[in-house]
């Protein structure tokens, strides 16, 4: 008998084929696979233009995986100095239109700032071989407060090649209408700095462009107050002076639900469902889905799908898989990738044929 040494033996189960689930939803049934696993509390993702991805953890670790998710990810190195506590850490991750020129890669992150920490934002150059970010600069960091509440943290290109990123209020929900303050807010980066985009938002967790280059926006509100939002420049989107929510002792939340000046939510949830992640689909792969709206829940584990041709109904795409579902993208080729925090893993979610 042949006796396998034990790297033949890994390298052997790693050649194995991923293991798909099957599910049924309105566009037909689909299978879901595990694209990487054994992940610490994942927390954005995406894509290179070669098809590999790239994985945040909340801890401090980016990780570059092969695009059909085999074989062992690489640890990226060159990271900046990340706080890690309560929702702070290493957060959101953002592959720039011209990264085949640039190869620069956007990070979000929790970063030490006077008393406490802030939502900061930074870049540095993927090395050829992945193994390092080169010449890590943080450009830009929100004024640090104390606790480790609602960084928001989202990043997101615009049609142009300008970047949002979405902070949250740090849970001072007043400083949310402070237009001097980046706290509670969409910013506008730029070489020289950031400039507010919109004011008026509570946390939000998820950022994406539709068809027509308009950025949307999921926010989580207090108990029964979370929103989806069209965001556009200059607006006012209410918090903490109107919520569809309540304190979470049950007490009202401002001035009621609507306000002279300030916007109304597409679409708000209540229960709350904690979004987190955003992506509005092309069609690709899923024609029935082309427009629809996707996040994430950390609350209630599922993948909330909005349909805007239908008044925004919601279908809820449940499965073992969908356990605290961080982030939703749409790869390369139209399926639907998204992270599981409950599970420590990343899947692919595609029509079953």
């Amino acid at each position: 008998m042949t006796t396998l040494s034990l790297s033949a033996l890994i390298a052997g189960i790693a050649a194995l084929p991923l293991a798909a689930a099957a599910a049924e939803t309105s566009a037909g049934p689909v299978s879901i696979t595990a694209m990487a696993d054994g992940l610490d509390e994942p927390w954005g993702l995406a894509f290179l233009p070669d098809g590999r991805f790239l994985v945040t953890e909340r801890g401090g670790r980016l990780t570059l995986h092969a695009a059909d998710g085999a074989g062992e990810p690489a640890a990226v190195a060159g990271l900046p100095q990340v706080v890690v506590g309560g929702q702070g850490g290493l957060l959101d991750v953002m592959i720039p239109a011209d990264f085949a020129t640039t190869r620069e890669v956007w990070l979000s992150f929790s970063a030490a700032d006077g008393a406490g920490a802030g939502t900061a934002v930074g870049r540095g150059i993927l090395s050829e071989d992945g193994a390092r970010l080169d010449d890590f600069t943080t450009f830009h960091t929100v004024a640090g407060q104390p606790g480790g509440r609602h960084f928001g943290a989202r990043l997101v290109e615009g049609p142009e090649g300008q970047v949002f990123l979405t902070t949250g209020d740090r849970g001072q929900a007043m400083l949310s209408q402070d237009p001097a303050r980046g706290e509670g807010k969409v910013l506008l980066l730029g070489d020289s700095g950031a400039e507010v985009y919109s004011l008026g938002h509570r946390n939000p967790q998820g950022a994406a462009l539709d068809a027509a280059g308009r950025l949307w926006v999921v926010e989580h509100g207090a108990k029964g107050g979370d929103e989806l939002n069209l965001v556009e420049p200059g607006r006012n989107y209410g918090w903490p002076v109107i919520s569809y929510g309540v304190d979470y002792d049950g007490s009202q939340i401002g001035e009621g639900q609507a306000k002279g000046g300030m916007q109304q939510p597409v679409h708000y949830w209540d229960p709350s469902i904690a979004p987190s992640g955003l992506m509005i689909h092309s069609g690709t792969l899923f024609d029935a889905w082309a427009g629809d709206v996707f996040t994430g829940s950390l609350k209630f584990d599922h993948i909330s799908r909005l349909d805007p041709d239908n008044g925004y109904a919601e279908e809820r795409i449940e499965t073992p898989e969908t356990a605290r579902v961080r982030d939703v993208r749409e790869g390369p080729d139209g399926a639907i990738w998204f992270l599981s925090v409950g599970n420590g893993a990343v899947y692919r979610m595609a029509p079953d044929t």
